[in-house]
């Protein structure tokens, strides 16, 4: 089944919890009303936290090994000064500005658990960071190579960092990095999904051209 898929059955989840907790706090006698309108807060919490944790799933996109997840091509501003343009699978386009002389990219994913898994949901990702660094100890050292945040803001609560940190029944959470690569004007690369990780893969000849240097 198709990643969005998931989040949409979870809402639809929720709307049923909500519905048998409302109905919990509308019956009377006073224990029984206490124990009752204890269940129907407690299940309107579960609704809004799954609720939640859906609205913080479609910031992700469907993970597939069938193809390249984004291509990255560089524009060279000046020495050691390159504009990156990261096009995603969704069509979408961001330029960054990277210091430096080689480029990385990492990506959180996710991959369903339980009976979302056994029902074959895919696994989903966004990429989390992008950076540029230097050849030389020295020029790291002394300069900026310049680094930006591209994960999507987190909606109520982090799912990717509450499933590192193990708690969450649902996903298990992984991190994904590329190893660093050249960056030269005119090169382009896609960027992969392999056993190992994510992986960028040169394009065209300006991009194999620099990896031949640097190897």
């Amino acid at each position: 089944m198709a990643f969005d898929t998931a989040p949409l059955v979870i809402i639809g989840f929720c709307l049923v919890i909500v519905l048998a907790g409302s109905l919990v706090l509308l019956r009377n006698q006073w224990l029984i009303q206490w124990l009752k309108g204890t269940a129907g807060l407690l299940l309107i919490a579960l609704a809004v936290y799954f609720s939640l944790f859906s609205l913080n799933l479609f910031s992700y996109q469907q993970l597939s090994r069938e193809g390249p997840l984004a291509t990255i091509s560089f524009r060279q501003l000046g020495p050691q000064s390159y504009v990156a343009t990261l096009a995603g699978a969704d069509g979408n386009n961001v330029d960054y500005q990277l210091e430096g002389d080689l480029w990385q990219i990492d990506a959180r994913i996710v991959r369903w658990k339980g009976i979302f898994a056994l029902l074959g949901f895919q696994p989903g990702y966004q990429f989390e960071d992008i950076q540029g660094r230097y050849l030389t100890l020295e020029d790291q050292l002394a300069k900026k190579p310049g680094s930006h945040h591209i994960s999507r803001p987190a909606i109520g609560f982090d799912i990717w960092k509450s499933a590192r940190d193990g708690w969450s029944m649902m996903i298990n959470a992984q991190h994904g990095s590329a190893t660093y690569l050249p960056m030269a004007d005119g090169a382009i690369y896609e960027i992969i999904l392999t056993n190992t990780g994510l992986a960028g893969r040169p394009l065209n000849d300006a991009a194999r051209s620099a990896l031949g240097r640097w190897e």
